[in-house]
């Protein structure tokens, strides 16, 4: 039996000794393989193409990067977007207090790029490439261990992709990047008929306690009354409801253009900004800062809101924060610490919620002449308004 047993093991201890030990595989792959891990330090071009995403920091601000109702723009991160399209990969943006900040995180290797131009004698330890102005000696950055990046960079800009990104961003924000057609503001005054919608405004404003005029001068403000309107930011119908929201409103995206879909849409979500106010008593005020977070977004208007309070002002009146909001636009503000989200074109937003306000104030019947426009009894005509005093 004894004789048997080694007869059997012999042959397997010997081929064990004799088999060429097996490599350690993990689950990513086999260690040691040379394109599986990468050195942090020699993450340059091509690993960046490979991983499929390019990082950019950068600062707030109109000429750098913001946000405006669900879309980013800015010169200098629409220019980043296109260079990342050139490369074949997603952007992913992190933006900065200043430029310590960039520089600190740049050299640390958190991100690939700072996509603002700086001086090149701010850093020994970054490489100046790209967009930016030789005369004024100006320039993007990598970091030094991406020499392959920074030349993809110098290769790919030319002065002209600037001008050509500007133009674009001009485009967008003007009134002919709309595509709608533009009805009457009141149907029938004689009748009393706003628009052939009338009796959406009225069921599902019920539901929100709002005057149902009030919700059809929003709706002209956002689409004139035109079902069918697009913004370039991808807003589509009567209430221009970005896609994503139709998501978190429960509006399938094949309705967006349906009217009675996106009043119901679009009333639900005001009375779910309404519940973000709450610590606003007053009615009448509340309906001001509802409006302002439908066009500029939520967390700029709490930004304002927080400026408001900071300089002895009260911020549940927005006659004051609606000066805090036009303030978002300027430097000194938009990068006070106490700002969360940066720059927002505020004018836009105040002007949304003035205009709103005039309108409502027309479809009731109360004239309204300092609000920037004047009923008679056939139309509405503009007339000329003072510029905001900052």
């Amino acid at each position: 039996m004894r004789k048997i047993v080694l007869a059997v093991l012999f042959p397997l201890l010997f081929a064990c000794v004799n088999r060429k030990a097996e490599p350690i595989v993990a689950p990513w792959g086999e260690v040691g393989a040379a394109d599986s891990i990468w050195d942090s330090d020699a993450f340059d071009l091509e690993q960046i193409q490979a991983g499929g995403e390019l990082i950019m920091l950068t600062l707030s601000g109109p000429e750098t990067y913001y946000d405006h109702r669900g879309r980013q723009l800015g010169a200098q991160y629409l220019l980043a977007q296109k260079f990342a399209d050139t490369l074949g990969v997603r952007l992913r943006v992190n933006i900065c207090r200043d430029t310590t900040e960039l520089l600190t995180r740049l050299v640390a290797g958190e991100a690939d790029l700072i996509a603002v131009p700086l001086p090149v004698t701010l850093s020994d330890s970054v490489l100046f490439c790209g967009p930016g102005n030789d005369s004024l000696s100006i320039h993007w950055s990598v970091n030094e261990a991406k020499p392959r990046l920074a030349d993809a960079l110098d290769q790919w800009y030319r002065p002209e992709l600037l001008t050509d990104v500007r133009k674009e961003e001009a485009f967008l924000l003007s009134s002919r990047s709309v595509k709608r057609h533009v009805f009457s503001p009141m149907l029938s005054r004689k009748d009393g008929i706003i628009s052939r919608y009338d009796q959406f405004f009225m069921k599902y404003c019920q539901t929100i306690r709002w005057d149902w005029r009030l919700m059809a001068a929003q709706c002209y403000q956002e689409s004139t009354f035109d079902p069918k309107a697009t913004s370039w930011a991808g807003a589509k119908g009567l209430m221009q409801i970005m896609p994503r929201t139709a998501d978190e409103l429960g509006l399938p995206r094949e309705k967006l253009y349906d009217p009675e879909s996106s009043i119901s849409a679009a009333a639900k979500y005001l009375g779910m900004l309404e519940e973000k106010f709450t610590d606003i008593r007053d009615r009448h005020e509340r309906t001001d800062f509802v409006l302002a977070s439908y066009n500029g977004g939520y967390h700029h208007i709490r930004d304002a809101m927080a400026l408001c309070q900071r300089d002895g002002r009260n911020p549940h009146r927005w006659a004051d924060v609606s000066a805090y909001v036009l303030k978002l636009s300027l430097p000194e503000y938009y990068n006070d610490p106490i700002v969360k989200h940066g720059y927002m074109r505020g004018s836009e937003t105040e002007g949304y919620v003035r205009l709103i306000r005039a309108r409502w104030q027309t479809y009731r019947g109360v004239p309204s002449p300092r609000a920037g426009f004047h009923a008679t009894p056939q139309k509405a005509t503009r007339v000329r308004k003072k510029k905001y005093d900052q």
